[in-house]
């Protein structure tokens, strides 16, 4: 039986056993599907596509899901916000949030006011 061995760029070693039409359609498939490009070495991010379905949320993002429940009916502080995503199981500390609540503000999706010396965020 004929029998093809094949070492890949990564130090793979492929074994080919069959007959002879399959073992030499085999190697042309694979020589067909490597590119020029593959037989340099890859940079450690090569590949490393991050999946649209499994996007984290941030902390704007988690924020603006806040606003559409209805969280913000009365302002609310930056403490009150941290409370409201620990609850839901997200961790942030008021430190973190205060550079999103202030981007969400400059786009307009919050608004905000002083009141008794203290900024409170609202629809």
């Amino acid at each position: 039986m004929p029998k093809a061995t094949i070492k890949t760029n990564t130090g793979a070693v492929i074994i080919i056993e069959g007959s002879e039409n399959e073992v030499s359609s085999l190697i042309a498939a694979y020589e067909g599907t490597r590119s020029p490009a593959q037989s340099k070495r890859r940079s450690p991010r090569a590949g490393t596509e991050k999946s649209q379905s499994k996007k984290r949320e941030g902390a704007p993002d988690l924020i603006v899901s806040l606003r559409e429940a209805g969280f913000f009916d009365k302002p609310k502080s930056l403490g009150e916000i941290s409370e409201a995503l620990e609850e839901k199981g997200f961790l942030y500390p008021t430190t973190s949030l205060s550079g999103a609540v202030l981007g969400l503000v400059k786009k307009r999706d919050l608004r905000r006011k002083k009141v008794d010396g203290r900024w409170v965020y609202g629809k």
